[in-house]
């Protein structure tokens, strides 16, 4: 049971077959980037109409990679979440950063998320670098895809048309260096202005998706949303609920494992999970007086995992200290997250 994706277990090893597909047809991976806490997840989950990647107001929530997987009439949108560009301070955000990168040159179309609200940072600025040095740097040397630069929160944008096309030419001019490389037969770089959490310009956004995605197949069933396992979820879960409750300090250093996910019957399901701190004054406060903070944690999360595997769910909480295990390669790779070199 732990290792089913959520709806319908498949593989995109190669295409799903569907003879009934219109003849202009198109499908692709858009990888989702932008600087931590712009709204990537929030976006994912609005546009699949339902809940794969967390969120909380902590940057660098998202780690890795996720899937979302949206199925239309003439399209199969295959949407890449990625963790938030920034500087990285240790191997676990080099692998954050590292992954992003990846998921850029294997792309069909990239969706560079920012926030209207705000003019240009530092770490978008450093996003627009990265993207010039994947076109130029020797090892890998790639042709960067379709390129969207997605204006979001524009619920909280009270600007006019004026100040929102000088915004726009804010961000553009980092790309100059692209303008001046693209070809005739399309715009070096697109533009949408959207809301991730009211939907306000969604449906203008996917459209501009679509039409710059190549003809192609389906690779998942239409009713499959992601390839992420129910164990993996549970984890995400129980650290959205951390992060939501725990103050400040512990957050970025706190990753959650299950190490058991057992179904004990049609309706129970039995989950062991343990919470990764770095230092003892951590654990204390994940635990909370008298356990009290790992109770709240747990209760928050139980609900949505129920609702996750369709179950009651046992669910128990463990603490441990893995000192610096973000800078521990060992440690990573035991938790999943591998910076592969030579790429």
């Amino acid at each position: 049971m732990d290792e089913t994706p959520l709806e319908i277990e498949s593989s995109a090893a190669a295409p799903y077959s569907d003879a009934a597909l219109p003849a202009d047809h198109r499908s692709g991976f858009v990888a989702v980037i932008g600087r931590p806490n712009v709204g990537k997840s929030t976006l994912l989950n609005r546009l699949l109409g339902q809940k794969i990647a967390i969120t909380s107001p902590k940057p660098q929530t998202t780690r890795d990679q996720i899937l979302g997987i949206l199925t239309a009439a003439d399209a199969q949108m295959l949407f890449l979440d990625t963790p938030g560009i920034h500087r990285p301070l240790h191997k676990l955000g080099e692998y954050m950063v590292q992954t992003a990168a990846d998921t850029i040159a294997d792309a069909d179309v990239v969706l560079w998320l920012v926030d209207v609200n705000t003019p240009p940072t530092a770490e978008d600025r450093a996003i627009a670098e990265l993207l010039q040095q994947l076109t130029t740097r020797r090892r890998k040397r790639i042709t960067l895809p379709p390129l969207i630069l997605g204006f979001n929160q524009v619920d909280r944008w009270g600007g006019d048309t004026e100040s929102t096309a000088k915004r726009i030419s804010e961000y553009t001019a980092l790309l100059d260096w692209l303008m001046q490389s693209a070809s005739g037969d399309r715009p070096a770089v697109s533009t949408a202005v959207f809301s991730a959490t009211t939907g306000k310009g969604e449906a203008e956004l996917l459209a501009l998706v679509r039409d710059l995605l190549p003809p192609g197949p389906r690779y998942y069933p239409e009713d499959q949303v992601t390839d992420v396992d129910l164990r993996y979820m549970a984890a995400e879960i129980i650290r959205e609920k951390a992060l939501y409750l725990l103050q400040d300090e512990v957050p970025h250093s706190l990753a959650v494992e299950v190490d058991e996910f057992v179904e004990r019957s049609d309706k129970l399901t039995y989950i062991s999970a343990i919470l990764y701190v770095e230092r003892e004054s951590q654990k204390g406060i994940v635990l909370g007086s008298s356990g009290a903070m790992i109770k709240r944690i747990g209760q928050a999360a139980r609900p949505d995992i129920e609702e996750l595997v369709g179950t009651k769910v046992y669910l128990e909480l463990w603490v441990k200290v893995w000192e610096r295990w973000r800078k521990r390669q060992n440690l990573l790779k035991q938790l999943g997250y591998v910076v592969e070199r030579g790429r």
